[in-house]
């Protein structure tokens, strides 16, 4: 399960003391972004990042699973706009999680008079004021859906409404994927396989939390390694895979 209390404060620690060998790209931008946008950034997936649309050969579509308050989409949109790509940003996200710790949606959470249904809405709010915000240029499309709920959406080629109320067709091939879901190992696994069906030789996947081995996506780090259609490009400390065959 994903524990997004422990998830964050490993985010704050790993943004404080940074491993020795981690690349931080943090700019001025970043930095403002980051004081007012809330989200559980590793600041190595900067680097990922960047090298990823820094080095893609055509103009497929990206998607990013996983939304929360929009941190990760928003510093997506200011790589393209430091590298002049025009992809189309695709995210989702249902803001509805498995709870770690029993609680109930309609429950308050503990020492508090705060349901987990209002935080859950006050969430996706924040989602949708931070991208009109700092993605007010170039909006990413997300669609409020679980992520295999979304890849049978796409795989059907169906038009769907996003959050901002654009009509928009799904399909076809993608050129980078950033898997940020629920962080368990079947879930990972099946985000990967998904996301598998449709990148396209020479784009790139990076899996967050990959690297704490608290998290089950870190089982599957071999796997993506065993399949032959990959290779790791870099670990800082997550993973980022390049296609490099179908």
């Amino acid at each position: 399960m994903r524990n997004l209390l422990a998830r964050a404060l490993r985010k704050a620690a790993s943004t404080i003391n940074p491993g020795p060998n981690q690349i931080d790209i943090t700019d001025t931008y970043v930095k403002w972004l980051c004081y007012a946008n809330a989200g559980m950034l590793d600041r190595g997936n900067l680097f990922l990042v960047d090298y990823a649309l820094g080095h893609l050969s055509g103009n497929a579509p990206f998607l990013e699973i996983g939304s929360f308050c929009g941190l990760s989409a928003n510093l997506i949109t200011h790589y393209k706009r430091k590298h002049g790509l025009t992809n189309k940003l695709f995210t989702c996200d249902k803001w509805e999680w498995t709870l770690d710790f029993g609680e109930e949606a309609d429950n308050k959470i503990a020492g508090s008079p705060v349901l987990f249904s209002d935080y859950r809405r006050f969430t996706r709010d924040s989602y949708l004021r931070s991208i009109r915000t700092f993605s007010a240029d170039d909006p990413p499309f997300t669609i409020e859906a679980f992520s295999a709920e979304f890849f049978e959406l796409w795989g059907s080629q169906a038009v769907v409404e996003d959050v901002l109320g654009r009509s928009v067709g799904l399909g076809g091939p993608l050129s980078f994927c950033y898997v940020d879901g629920d962080h368990s190992y079947a879930a990972a696994k099946r985000d990967f396989e998904n996301c598998d069906a449709f990148l396209e030789v020479g784009g790139f996947i990076l899996f967050d939390d990959s690297t704490l081995k608290t998290y089950g996506v870190h089982q599957l780090m071999p796997e993506v390694a065993a399949t032959g259609r990959y290779k790791l490009v870099a670990r800082n400390p997550n993973h980022l895979f390049q296609r490099i065959s179908k």
